[in-house]
């Protein structure tokens, strides 16, 4: 009876092996995979360079008589007209530097940028005459105007979307500063009575407005990106004005203004380098 109880737990031993060699091994899943990196979150540094163009080439100009004495109607002059100096296009480039912020599970993007670029393009000279009436006397007038943009800047803040985690489309906005200088010449003179007339003034400032506009930046390799933008800038009007000595009469004078406004359009491609500083780690968890 002893063998056979040992026979039988033998056998037992066996079959249990046998069984469990049988059964599916248990393996544990595989870890869930990681989030992307926030490839476009932190401070960012780049060069740009492209063309600019004004909305706005015009300038309006206008002489008015200051008649100190009765006498004077007739000689005072009184003249206006509107010059049109093409489209005034330049190169422009320079250099921007910013912030992104990821956020909505890194499928949006909020920012700022500040920028700044030189501008190389020629004086906005223009030259044109127009006749007027000194009291009964005809009269020329000749206007040289000079208008230019030196160079702008912009602070502006930056909304976007990711279609994808390198690519980003965005629109953008805010605080445009520009260098301008306009600047005039007058010389009248009466074709009956010997009257001449001259005067000049200029203006050259930095000018404060808004601008606007949209882009689109590919991330093209890690902390390298590559930008097309287009901004619409908005420096408002500028006024000069100035006084037009006679040799008629000494206190004879005519007063002038010029009015030119400053706006116009920037297209631009640019490269920036992503720092990631502020970025935060990508932390797993299982």
């Amino acid at each position: 009876m002893k063998r056979i109880f040992s026979v039988a737990a033998l056998l037992a031993i066996f079959a249990g092996s046998a069984f469990a060699a049988d059964l599916p091994s248990y393996k544990a899943p595989p870890p869930p995979p990681l989030p992307p990196p926030p490839l476009w979150t932190g401070f960012y540094i780049g060069l740009n360079a492209g063309g600019t163009w004004a909305s706005n080439s015009s300038t309006q100009i206008a002489t008015v008589p200051v008649l100190p004495v009765p006498a004077a109607a007739l000689l005072a002059g009184l003249a206006s007209g509107s010059m049109s100096g093409g489209n005034s296009s330049g190169f422009i480039g320079g250099g921007q530097i910013g912030y992104n912020w990821q956020f909505f599970n890194g499928a949006a993007l909020a920012g700022v940028e500040a920028d700044i670029q030189g501008i190389a393009q020629s004086n906005n000279n223009s030259n044109f005459a127009t006749g007027g009436i000194i009291g009964v006397t005809p009269v020329l007038t000749n206007f040289s105007l000079t208008r230019r943009l030196d160079y702008i800047g912009t602070v502006r803040g930056r909304v976007g979307w990711l279609f994808t985690p390198t690519l980003l489309l965005y629109g953008t906005g805010g605080l445009a500063y520009g260098g301008v200088t306009s600047s005039t010449s007058i010389f009248q003179a009466g074709i009956t009575n010997g009257f001449l007339g001259l005067g000049s003034s200029s203006f050259s400032d930095t000018r404060v407005g808004w601008t606007a506009g949209g882009g689109l930046e590919w991330m093209f390799m890690p902390h390298w990106s590559a930008k097309v933008e287009y901004l619409y800038y908005d420096l408002g009007n500028v006024y000069n004005t100035g006084v037009l000595t006679s040799n008629a009469v000494p206190s004879l004078y005519a007063a002038f203004q010029q009015n030119t406004r400053f706006n116009g359009n920037i297209v631009r491609a640019g490269v920036n380098y992503h720092f990631n500083w502020g970025a935060a780690p990508v932390v797993a968890k299982y």
